[in-house]
C-alpha cells in the first residue's frame, strides 16, 4: 500500500452532530476540491452523542482529493461557560465577573480537555483551565 500525500491541514470548529455545507465547512472544504456532503455526514456521525457542543476538528487533506479528519473536545471556554450556565464570559474580566467556577468543576473540565492540552498531569491542566476561567472574567471559589 502506498503512502497517500497530504496536501493541508484544515482546522475547523463546528457544531457536533449538525454540520452543514455552509459556511465555515463548505468554502474551506471546496477550495481543495473535497466532497463536501461525504465529510458532513461523516462528521455528524461521528460527533452525534456530543451535540450541542462546538468541535475542534483538524481535517487532513491528501492529493488525491480524499481526506480523514479527528475531533477534539470542546474548547475549555466552551466547557466553562455550559458549567455555568452562561452564554459568554465577562466583558470586563478582573472587573465584572461572569460567574463563580469551584475546585471540582476546574477539575472536571481538565480532566475531560486533558488529551488535548500539553500537561504532563492534571494539576498542571487545572491550572491551564483556571488561567482560561479568569481571562473571562470567571472567579474560582473552593
Amino acid at each position: 500500500m502506498a503512502v497517500k500525500k497530504i496536501k493541508t491541514y484544515i482546522k475547523l470548529n463546528i457544531p457536533a452532530g449538525i454540520a452543514t455545507a455552509a459556511p465555515p465547512v463548505g468554502p474551506a472544504l471546496g477550495q481543495h476540491g473535497l466532497p463536501i456532503m461525504d465529510f458532513v455526514k461523516a462528521f455528524n456521525e461521528k460527533t452525534k452523542e456530543k451535540q450541542g457542543n462546538i468541535l475542534p476538528v483538524v481535517i487532513t487533506v491528501f492529493e488525491d482529493r480524499t481526506f480523514s479528519f479527528i475531533t477534539k473536545e470542546p474548547p475549555v471556554a466552551e466547557m466553562i461557560k455550559k458549567a455555568l450556565g452562561v452564554e459568554k464570559g465577562s466583558g470586563k474580566a478582573g472587573k465584572e465577573f461572569a460567574g463563580t467556577l469551584n475546585k471540582s468543576q476546574v477539575e472536571e473540565i481538565a480532566k475531560a480537555k486533558m488529551p488535548d492540552l500539553n500537561a504532563f498531569d492534571l494539576e498542571a491542566a487545572a491550572k491551564i483551565v483556571e488561567g482560561t476561567a479568569r481571562s473571562m472574567g470567571v472567579k474560582i471559589g473552593n
